[in-house]
């Protein structure tokens, strides 16, 4: 369920990186129609294009290490998963065993109710 909660919220984040790379491409388009440009221009531009792109990359950050969180999560639960079947199939041979062993007991005691004489034959 998270990975849907996640991945509803991820919509309004990649608008908010369409709108970060829009100004980034702005920020290059005035950077080279500008011309010259004076060196405070210069290192302005610099620290908002260093800004944005921080912004976006923490924004990825972000999102890579929630995945990588569920992942661990579901890998917790797949190991765990795994070790009660492990768990279940071993009761069930089990089981098996003990009615395979059961059915060699009634059988051999069936056996030996066949081989006593009848009720018949005991009576006087």
């Amino acid at each position: 369920m998270s990975m849907i909660r996640q991945r509803g919220s991820v919509g309004g984040e990649r608008s908010a990186e369409a709108e970060l790379e829009g100004k980034i491409h702005e920020l290059v388009r005035r950077d080279s129609n500008a011309g010259r440009q004076t060196d405070g221009e210069s290192e302005a531009a610099t620290r908002n294009l260093a800004d944005l792109l921080r912004r976006v990359s923490a924004n990825s950050t972000g999102e890579i290490d929630a995945l990588i969180s569920e992942l661990r999560l579901l890998r917790e639960k797949l190991l765990a998963d795994s070790q009660r079947l492990e768990r279940d199939v071993v009761d069930y041979a089990s089981l098996s065993q003990s009615v395979i062993e059961m059915t060699k007991i009634i059988t051999d005691s069936m056996l030996q109710v066949k081989k006593l004489p009848s009720a018949a034959m005991l009576t006087p």
